[in-house]
């Protein structure tokens, strides 16, 4: 086997930036590639779509975080295909030369070919997805202070999640907090505590991947912050005016401006192009299926890990695709190479599970542990104590803590600000505009 002399890795998420870090010290020329110059945290996503945080708090300039680790050089460019053969990746500017290839490129959106729901629901995995739906959010309540019909205003006020798993709760838990605390008292002519928030899951619980007992105290956890879910229907449509769902009686229609997408995830389309260069297997979701060593069949210097790999678990089922998985990828690739320099065999790879959680809102969230399940404040501060220690860089950490801390003692959030593209409030709206709440004189 070649020496991995020449290391380029796709990608600066979880799995390619923990496995660039990894190698710090080794006797290897490393290339980091990706479209985007800084490392985003993806899962405090739901806290920029929500006000409490802003882009920034949660990402890190890759080449500030490895400024320090001459062994690496970040080059920012759009990958367009690979080739095997020649051992290359294409860039749209160019090609990018390598003995060893790690591709990391992770996960996207995915609306089951139901591509036109992308632009009346977003998605949340990038920064601007997510402030384009913290602008749906706060741009609802603004447009409902103007409207003079109670029946439209109704539909404003009405928010709808689709996906009931950690994401679509994390979110439906943030919007009943910004609409039950943070905005209480800033609007004259509407109530916005008396917003409706609407939870969609296709499963028959919330949270699928939990225990059924923790599903049942995230569900008792939201009713307690007003969130309303309805477990076992199927979105069949979205449209600029609401959602149409499928039930067991029959098709419902909910009125509602504001639809946020959190029902599927993809593997990003470079994992097609990767599949079709080095004829590999993909499944369902487009991840290619990797070795026990993360490699890819016939290709033994080429590595599939994070979000896009399709790897079997100890218990023969493929691992999800979250944060600790693909930094354990990481580090046992960084492992697997440096082995290979000293001409030792790496063993293959394996996932030690160390808890999922999920949070739903103020002093609430539930943990699985294996043999131990919580809930409650307990499992809302294991939740924030692991988020904080896996965020990049020690300024992000700090300023994600104070903002934390000053939000608990006032209810704030700091980052409420509508931007982007402002849609027009209707004409008609406009003349005769109320001072009183309604039932106020």
């Amino acid at each position: 086997m070649d020496l991995p002399k020449r290391v380029v890795i796709v990608g600066g998420g979880f799995a390619g930036l923990t496995c660039a870090r990894a190698l710090r010290g080794a006797n290897l020329d490393i290339k980091l590639i990706d479209r985007r110059n800084f490392h985003l945290f993806q899962p405090l996503l739901y806290q920029v779509a929500s006000g409490a945080l802003s882009p920034g708090d949660i990402s890190a300039p890759l080449r500030s975080v490895l400024r320090h680790q001459k062994n690496v050089q970040v080059l920012m460019g759009e990958v367009t295909g690979f080739d095997p053969a020649g051992r290359r990746v294409t860039l749209a500017d160019g090609d990018v030369p390598y003995d060893t290839l790690v591709v990391a490129a992770g996960a996207e959106s995915h609306y089951f070919g139901n591509h036109e729901w992308e632009a009346f629901a977003p998605g949340l995995k990038t920064i601007e997805e997510a402030t384009e739906i913290r602008r749906r959010i706060f741009e609802a309540f603004e447009h409902a202070e103007r409207e003079p019909d109670e029946t439209m205003r109704r539909a404003w006020l009405r928010f709808v999640v689709v996906g009931g798993g950690p994401t679509g709760v994390e979110l439906a838990g943030a919007i009943s907090e910004i609409a039950r605390d943070t905005l209480k008292d800033d609007f004259r002519s509407i109530h916005p505590e008396e917003a409706e928030i609407l939870l969609l899951e296709g499963e028959t619980r919330v949270l699928p991947p939990f225990p059924p007992d923790l599903s049942d105290r995230a569900e008792r956890a939201l009713i307690g912050l007003g969130v309303r879910s309805r477990t076992g229907v199927r979105v069949t449509k979205i449209d600029e005016n609401g959602v149409v769902m499928a039930t067991s009686e029959g098709e419902r229609r909910i009125d509602a401006h504001t639809v946020i997408w959190a029902a599927g995830v993809r593997a990003n389309s470079l994992g097609k192009l990767l599949a079709e260069a080095l004829g590999a297997s993909t499944d369902r979701g487009g991840r290619v299926v990797v070795n026990p060593d993360l490699t890819v069949t016939g290709h033994p210097n080429v590595f599939v890990i994070g979000d896009l790999a399709h790897c079997i678990g100890d218990d023969g089922k493929p691992l999800p695709g979250v944060a600790p998985v693909a930094m354990q990828q990481g580090r046992y690739v960084a492992r697997n190479l440096i082995c290979r320099l000293d001409a030792v065999a790496p063993g293959d790879f394996r996932y030690r599970d160390k808890g999922t959680l999920a949070t739903i809102g103020r002093n609430a969230a539930v943990a699985d542990f294996g043999r131990i399940h919580m809930d409650g404040f307990l499992a809302w501060l294991a939740w924030l104590f692991i988020h904080l220690l896996y965020v990049v860089g020690f300024r992000n950490r700090v300023l994600v803590a104070l903002q934390w801390g000053f939000q608990y003692l006032t209810f704030n959030r700091g980052a409420r600000l509508i931007t982007g593209v402002v849609q027009p409030v209707r004409p008609e709206a406009r003349p005769e505009l109320s001072t009183a709440r309604p039932g106020e004189d």
